[in-house]
């Protein structure tokens, strides 16, 4: 009986321990931080469901973080307790906070760490990733791979982006032809394929093709990159089995393919290498090191992998949103057309736009687009592929000041930089922060007049993170896009279809709101396919400009 009595007694004061340490973790732990109300069991999760389904669920979980921010009053940062299935997530609201992280500090010289931040993305990338590498050894692969993509190399390649950029063309004059409905995701997403082939290995991949004709790693590539978009958000990934199961395989057999490749891409540099200059970004990574062995072999495949699905991705997620603003913007349609014909001149087919691209002065043709320019700003402002994870260890000690002067510990933290929030922040956008508004980024207007580009605070536009760690083919996503729009813009007109549809009166026109954008019926938003993508594909119509598209 005193034995029994003695267990129970020993039962009851485990539990009552246990539910005094939950009771601190949930409600006392991190009670200073601004958040939504917490459970003891779920923690923030079921106050999370709550906000998700107040719209559309696949929105991308940036749009949920923005979405309660304003619920709680627009803090600078907040966080997001989803133990004991993650780590405590700290969502970075306010971009001079956000800088604090990515920058140097005396804790942590390369920035905040990524830890176990990015630990759902090492089969997609490769543990080696250059992404989610660490310390001395990430500076060592950035130095070795820096190359590859300084911008004078990549003006060279510009023969090569052109020539991919071509290809898209005709499938666009098909479809402008046969005025049906298409995907633009799936358009631009092979063309961007085709570019990072070319550009990171020297590749024909034949994205652009038919499936058939399509390189091995292109078909084994997209289908492993699809098991990640199996709905839902990145939280739950660790729970999707079949997909787990698939992606094991088809990482397997794409690491077999890559590392053939890159064996035979080696052979041909250390053959041909001193007479022949290098082209391709894994051309010039062999330069630096001595001998293929096992260890540079896996992490050169890595790379690859990186720059395959970073340089194609994001990519298409940009030029996917810039069609779809610029199709509900005429004003800033215009105004592109108009600078495109300045510097052009006349003739506005692609091939004469192409043409002059391939002469020696292509650097100063794509330097004098600054309305261009900023369109590709305004576009990865309103909509950024992704934001950056860190991981702060415990016990180091970091602290970041707010806007007020209050200094936080973050040890212990998942922190997310979420630019969709920082880029939304109407302190430094001011009204017009939702609309899209190229001319924000523009030195002068017309009249000569200064804008708001010389008052905005570098830190917060970061759509390529910012920092020692910031994104190392930035330079090629700004290229890429600035050819496709000028060889493409003033020969189409795009209409979205569906989601995102402009809304038409009574006598058939577009519907112009106070912003100088066109009404819509119902907004396109993003989705999480690894990264933030248009959520139908980008449904659209196109038509030659100045036929009608209907």
């Amino acid at each position: 009986m005193l034995l029994w009595i003695a267990a129970v007694t020993l039962l009851a004061s485990i539990a009552v321990y246990l539910i005094q340490r939950a009771s601190f973790s949930r409600f006392r732990q991190y009670a200073n931080f601004p958040q939504l109300r917490s459970s003891l069991l779920w923690g923030h999760l079921k106050a999370l469901d709550g906000v998700m389904r107040e719209g559309d669920r696949r929105r991308h979980i940036d749009q949920v973080f923005l979405e309660i921010k304003q619920k709680l009053n627009n803090p600078p940062v907040f966080i997001a307790d989803f133990r004991p299935f993650l780590h405590v997530i700290c969502v970075i609201c306010d971009h001079g906070v956000a800088e604090q992280i990515s920058r140097s500090s005396k804790i942590f010289p390369y920035s905040v760490p990524k830890g176990n931040a990015a630990d759902i993305f090492k089969p997609l990338m490769g543990a080696k990733s250059i992404i989610l590498s660490e310390g001395t050894e990430w500076k060592g692969l950035r130095k070795r791979f820096n190359p590859g993509f300084a911008p004078q190399h990549l003006i060279s390649l510009l023969p090569c982006i052109i020539d991919r950029v071509g290809q898209f063309i005709e499938i666009l004059d098909g479809y402008a032809a046969s005025g049906e409905v298409f995907g633009l995701g799936e358009l631009c997403t092979n063309l961007t394929f085709d570019v990072i082939g070319a550009v990171s290995m020297d590749e024909d991949f034949r994205a652009q093709r038919e499936q058939a004709a399509q390189s091995e790693i292109v078909v084994l590539f997209r289908d492993f990159v699809a098991t990640w978009r199996t709905g839902g958000s990145a939280a739950w990934d660790v729970f999707k089995v079949r997909a787990q199961a698939r992606r094991w395989w088809l990482s397997r057999r794409l690491n077999r393919v890559l590392r053939r490749e890159v064996q035979r891409k080696y052979a041909e540099w250390k053959a041909h290498g001193a007479r022949k200059q290098a082209r391709s970004v894994l051309a010039l990574s062999f330069e630096a090191v001595e001998s293929l062995d096992g260890h540079i072999l896996d992490q050169t495949c890595d790379q690859i992998k990186t720059f395959l699905f970073a340089g194609h991705d994001t990519t298409s997620s940009l030029l996917q949103w810039a069609f779809y603003e610029l199709s509900r913007t005429p004003h800033a349609l215009r105004a592109a057309r108009q600078e495109l014909e300045d510097i052009f001149g006349p003739d506005s087919s692609p091939d004469a736009v192409r043409a002059q691209l391939l002469t020696g002065q292509s650097e100063n043709l794509l330097s004098r687009m600054p309305y261009i320019s900023a369109i590709v700003k305004e576009t990865l402002r309103l909509h950024p592929p992704a934001g950056t994870a860190r991981h702060v260890p415990y016990g180091s000690g970091f602290n970041v000041q707010l806007p007020d002067g209050e200094m936080l510990c973050l040890d212990g933290m998942v922190l997310h930089n979420c630019a969709t929030i920082i880029q939304r922040d109407e302190r430094v956008y001011g009204p017009t922060k939702e609309t899209f508004v190229p001319e924000r980024w523009l030195d002068q207007q017309p009249n000569g007049a200064e804008t708001e580009a010389n008052s905005l605070p570098p830190s917060a536009w970061r759509p390529f993170e910012r920092g020692p760690r910031n994104c190392i083919g930035q330079e090629l996503a700004i290229i890429e896009a600035r050819v496709v729009l000028a060889c493409t813009l003033r020969r189409y007109d795009f209409t979205k279809v569906g989601l995102g549809e402009v809304q038409r009166n009574n006598k058939g026109q577009a519907v112009m709101d106070e912003g100088g954008q066109y009404k819509v019926k119902s907004e396109l938003f993003n989705i999480w396919e690894v990264i933030g993508k248009p959520v139908d594909g980008t449904q659209m119509r196109v038509a030659i400009t100045g036929v009608d598209i209907q």
